[in-house]
């Protein structure tokens, strides 16, 4: 019997023997496929997308709910989710006392997070509360970082919710707020608000409804005082305030935190143009990190609030039976690696004995990310110089791979509810927009004869690769730029086993005095950053060490 290597190399050695004996101008022309010659116009492969498009820009807010990393990277939350938290989920509240809170309050996800707020003297400790839900507790969601109480709109979301207006001088009415949305969600059953600052936390709208004491304990007094003007940089506080930043970091990335359950079928999102077009032109020219709710018009509210209205009074299971938290993930997983290492490919500095071998590496990374997409009649004739130069030959294989991911749930006329089309139509605008540039790219490869299956008779001229490369490395930067997916923005160097990678997070060194607008204190010799430089306003990745001396 052949051994497994052996069977494998016979395949493909009988597989390029058949591509040697099919001549290219054999293969069907594009009439073959059903509908294609007349809508040549969606497969335009130098047609880029639509200046003031937003379904990359939902996509990545929906695949980046409830991680971490993602919505301190874009602070500013353009999502509500309605969502529950399961039976036996442990949740803790730091007490001022040794008394149990019935009503409006806070809870945390890790104990870290409440332990800031567990106050009492050194003498006689203070109390740490940890309560379990006994009943499936309705909550909403909001994205960013939608707990850091900044005047740049971080709170927009809420104050839509609670107000039906933004009010930025209550940015810092914490107790206006949990009483005005509890009183809000009341008619729709909510009993929480989850929000994300440092770590997630949740209003409780009602202490012993949902929830019953797990313990109550006198703990140790940790030595800190919450909302302190002025923190201290002594190394038990630094520590205290690296190990709640490090228990964030467990919920960076996919699949963040789970143990909330989101109904993606009932998100709201304010980049949806059908539902709220207001926002629209305060968009243009507007990069993402600067994007805001604000300006949002009265009709466009009361929109959002009846779309808010009908997911949380339907039962939260989709009549379409669709995961789409992994529908978008799947996207994500296929192409993010390749997009990225291609990158990197493109960024390095060859000297002219060696681009041409590079031409044809990236030409197989190419050709891998189209190879379940690339139909048997779609190589370029050899006897058509119009058709090379619009590479139109190329279409069918652009749309098989745009396609791919949403053409089922398209032809078997799944009822979709207006969230789930949304969703729909952020998954086909980004695969369409990664299959074009990598179809284009491609095609550009195959045409000018770097692809290592259909060598040309004499090899490209020097300059030409040149050329070919540097076109290819200006379209993976705009997609990738387009695209802004959250995974790519990591450590470069990664971090040593003794630092984390870390991103400037509300409140580290944001200490507000009493009665002033929320804004930093800080000195140039303090250890706390600037938030007016450039690290604060485009938050960008950096090792932090794990141990002292400490430094954010």
């Amino acid at each position: 019997m052949l051994s497994t290597r052996k069977a494998v190399w016979l395949f493909l050695a009988f597989e390029r023997v058949l591509t040697a004996q099919i001549p290219l101008s054999s293969h069907p022309p594009l009439s073959f496929y059903p509908g294609l010659e007349t809508d040549l116009g969606q497969w335009d492969l130098d047609k880029g997308p639509a200046v003031n498009a937003t379904g990359h820009l939902v996509f990545e807010t929906v695949n980046s709910l409830l991680q971490a990393w993602p919505n301190t990277r874009h602070r500013i939350g353009h999502t509500i989710v309605p969502g529950i938290i399961p039976v036996g989920t442990l949740l803790y509240h730091g007490a001022t006392g040794p008394h149990l809170p019935t009503a409006l309050d806070w809870v945390a996800v890790e104990p870290e997070h409440s332990m800031l707020f567990c106050q009492g003297s050194i003498e006689k400790g203070c109390w740490h509360l940890t309560l379990t839900v006994t009943r499936p507790m309705k909550v909403l969601y909001f994205d960013g970082s939608s707990a850091a109480k900044l005047l740049e709109g971080t709170m927009d979301t809420q104050d839509l919710v609670a107000w039906s207006e933004m009010k930025p001088e209550w940015v810092g009415n914490e107790k206006q707020r949990i009483k005005d949305l509890c009183k809000w969600g009341d008619k729709y059953g909510v009993n929480g608000f989850v929000r994300m600052q440092m770590n997630f936390e949740i209003m409780i709208c009602n202490f012993t409804s949902h929830m019953e004491v797990v313990s109550f304990s006198n703990l140790e007094n940790t030595r800190l005082k919450a909302g302190h003007t002025d923190m201290p940089e002594d190394p038990n506080t630094m520590h205290y305030a690296f190990e709640l930043m490090h228990s964030s970091s467990w919920h960076d990335h996919y699949p963040g935190e789970t143990r909330i359950m989101l109904d993606f079928s009932g998100l709201v999102s304010f980049y949806d143009t059908a539902l709220v077009p207001s926002l629209v032109p305060r968009r243009v020219g507007v990069e993402r990190w600067d994007h805001r709710v604000a300006g949002i018009s009265s009709e466009d509210i009361e929109r959002v609030q009846d779309r808010l209205a009908q997911a949380l009074v339907r039962p939260p299971v989709t009549t379409s039976g669709i995961d789409w938290k992994t529908a978008l993930r799947v996207v994500v997983d296929r192409y993010a690696s390749r997009l990225e290492f291609m990158h990197h490919l493109l960024n390095l500095t060859l000297d002219d004995g060696s681009i041409f071998n590079h031409a044809q590496q990236i030409q197989r990374q190419l050709r891998t990310v189209l190879l379940p997409y690339t139909v048997f009649a779609a190589l370029p004739p050899n006897n058509s110089v119009t058709a090379n130069a619009t590479n139109s030959w190329a279409a069918p294989v652009f749309r098989e791979c745009a396609t791919s991911h949403t053409a089922s749930i398209v032809s078997h006329g799944t009822t979709l509810i207006p969230s789930e089309r949304l969703l729909l139509q952020a998954i086909r605008e980004t695969t369409h927009e990664i299959c074009r540039v990598a179809t284009k790219m491609w095609a550009s490869g195959m045409i000018l004869g770097v692809d290592p299956l259909y060598p040309p008779e004499l090899r490209p001229e020097t300059d030409h690769i040149r050329t070919l490369v540097g076109e290819w490395k200006e379209d993976v930067t705009q997609l990738l730029s387009w695209l802004d997916w959250s995974v790519w923005v990591k450590c470069r160097p990664a971090c040593s086993f003794e630092e984390m990678c870390y991103l400037p997070t509300w409140p580290i060194g944001f200490f507000p005095t009493p009665g002033a607008p929320p804004e930093a204190r800080w000195a140039n010799a303090s250890l706390w950053p600037d938030p007016n430089n450039g690290e604060w306003r485009r938050p960008q990745p950096k090792c932090i060490r794990r141990l002292e001396p400490y430094g954010f």
